[in-house]
This record gives structure tokens, sequence and C-alpha cells, in this order.
């Protein structure tokens, strides 16, 4: 009887291309009790993970690590402080969202990027407003603004090598504040600031704004550029930088396809 089997194992191994002496696999299959084990202890394993990254104080915060600050102006002890009770508790439930918002609510700060470093470290990149302009108040002080027009930090005096905007209003440019208002007249006047060819904004010029179409620029060493209005910047600046390799007292640019120097 057993060769009988044997044999119609032998035959069955042939028509299947099989080697007849290789041991029987039995597939393993787990009983429904073993299923239920193997998940509860799976589960069990995921549940620990999750204690341990979101609710122990395994992978607390425990530094602040602070880049892009340029110079004194803005301290890490600040950007901390305005980070407040974020900076505390399980890195992972950090809420990077509220983090950044409260950076970037830092009158300095133009832009702020949070992320996670792991295990310990919460990473803040802040990227500090640049003056473009120093708007001179009714009293005596200083007010920076950035290229897109945004004050962020009154001083007694000016940042070096920022041009200074001074608003000196003929009586038209009085009688029509309806119309344009102090604040366009301070916008425009720092539209053209911030549009000056650099070797010109870093000698720090003054800009006399006697209306939104009588923008003057005094340099330093007594040259005058008369820039007219706040229109076509780029263009003008253009101009301006070809007319400055001629030696004069006077440049005018303001009608730029008609320039004109004088001295």
């Amino acid at each position: 009887m057993a060769d009988r089997l044997v044999g119609e194992r032998r035959a069955r191994a042939a028509e299947a291309d099989e080697d007849p002496d290789e041991p029987v696999r039995v597939p393993l299959r787990l009983s429904r009790r073993g299923i239920v084990v193997l998940s509860s202890l799976g589960a069990l394993v995921l549940a620990v993970i999750g204690w341990v990254i979101f609710f122990s104080s395994a992978l607390d915060v425990r530094t602040v690590a602070i880049q892009g600050l340029q110079n004194d102006q803005l301290t890490v002890d600040e950007v901390r402080q305005a980070v407040g009770p974020l900076q505390h508790g399980p890195l992972a439930r950090v809420d990077l969202d509220a983090v950044q918002h409260r950076v970037q609510a830092i009158p300095r700060v133009a832009r702020a990027e949070v992320w996670r470093g792991w295990p310990h470290t919460l990473r803040i990149k802040v990227i500090e407003r640049q003056p473009v302009a120093a708007v001179k108040g009714a009293d005596g002080k200083f007010t920076q603004m950035d290229a897109s027009g945004v004050s962020f930090a009154t001083a007694d005096t000016p940042p070096a090598g920022v041009p200074v905007v001074q608003l000196q209003l003929s009586q038209p440019a009085q009688d029509a504040a309806a119309v344009l208002p102090q604040a366009a007249l301070v916008q425009g006047a720092v539209k053209v600031a911030a549009g000056l060819p650099a070797e010109v904004a870093k000698q720090g010029p003054s800009l006399l704004v006697r209306s939104y179409d009588d923008i003057e620029i005094g340099l330093p060493s007594g040259v005058t550029i008369r820039w007219g209005s706040p229109e076509q910047v780029d263009r003008k600046a253009v101009v301006l930088r070809a007319l400055l390799k001629q030696s004069a007292k006077v440049y005018d640019v303001t009608a730029p396809d008609a320039p004109a120097i004088s001295s």
C-alpha cells in the first residue's frame, strides 16, 4: 500500500515537473485567536510609540535654534519671547503655523520659516525687513520702511546708507490732500527710494517731496537729481545710471525719454 502511494506521488511529481523527494510544504495558517493576539500586540506597540512621540517628555523641545538674524536690531531673545509657550512640550505637538504667525508679527520680520529638527530642536529661519528709506517725521524721528512700504522701526537717526524722505509740500499739494494724502506721497517716495541705482542709494541721499509730481533727490556731494513723479521708476533709474557717467551738478530724469544735465 505504502509503495503504491509513493509511486502515485512520484507520478504526480513527474507530471508537474517537481522533485518527488522534496518535502511537502504545509502553508502556515494562524488561528483566529492568533490573529487577534498579533493585532493586539501591533496596536499596543503603535500606542506606545504614539505616547512616546506625542505625550511623553522623551521628545520634548529642548532647543530653539534661530537663524537668519543679521544684526543686533533683532535678537534671539526677542524671537524666543514671541514664540512664548509654544516652544515647550513634545516637539511633535508644536503648532508650526502658530509659531510662524507669532514670529512674523514681530515688526522687523518680513517672513519666517519653521520646522522640526528631531529629536529635540524647534528650528526657525527669520528673514528680516531691509530699510530702503527712512521717513523723517514732524517730531524729527526717522521711520524705516521696506521696499513694500511697510514701516517697521523708528529711531532718532536714519540708518547709514539709506535714503531719507522728507515732506516739504507745496501749497497746491496741501490743497489736494483729500485726493493725495501724505501717506500716498510717502509711499510714492519710498517706491522711488527702492528703485534708485545702488550707487546712488548707498550714499544716503535725501528725497525732498514737494508734490506727487515733484520729487527731488539731493546727494551728499551737492548733486541734485530732479526725479519728478514715482511713475516709470525702473526706466528713470536706467536713464539716470547712464547720465551719471557724465559730470554735472543737476541731472533731470523727470521725462526719461528726454533727460537733461546741467552744470
